[in-house]
């Protein structure tokens, strides 16, 4: 890889892990402490359209830069990368068009996340927004997995 082109690749790398780490352990923990829980999930409701663009246009910059970097397809770390960086698309992909517009139609029939807590709709949330969590944090690994894998395409 280039010098510019690798340092650009490891800087939207770090952008994505530092972003997801930020928004996941950090700025969500201190709103839903800050606020009460409905209105906490509001204004992290309308954070999600913004964050989800963040990670997809992170994720397709990485394959951007990949691809132009051109390292030598016989190495394994080149092989990992492209399924990461893949992966990581098809997730963003599934995340913003599918799987939040879902759980904001089914939030939207929830009255009150403070009662109710074992309603049907409820439960549908809670099984929809781990999904969502689970998949968050996959994003995060991958991105990790990128940067390690990043170190191996630099001794080409």
């Amino acid at each position: 890889m280039s010098a510019v082109v690798q340092f650009l690749y490891t800087l939207v790398l770090a952008l994505w892990v530092g972003g997801i780490s930020l928004f996941t352990f950090i700025v969500t923990p201190v709103i839903f402490r800050s606020l009460g829980r409905d209105i906490a999930g509001e204004v992290v409701g309308k954070l999600f359209p913004g964050y989800f663009l963040y990670t997809f246009l992170l994720s397709i910059l990485a394959l951007i830069l990949f691809l132009v970097s051109q390292p030598s397809p016989s190495k394994s770390a080149h092989t990992w990368s492209l399924l990461l960086i893949a992966l990581a698309i098809i997730i963003n992909l599934f995340v913003s068009f599918k799987l939040h517009p879902e759980i904001k139609m089914i939030k939207q029939e929830i009255p009150s996340f403070e009662t109710a807590q074992d309603s049907p709709i409820r439960k549908r949330f809670r099984q929809l927004h781990g999904v969502s969590a689970t998949l968050n944090l996959i994003l995060l690994a991958d991105g990790v997995a990128l940067l390690v894998l990043s170190t191996a395409l630099k001794k080409q």
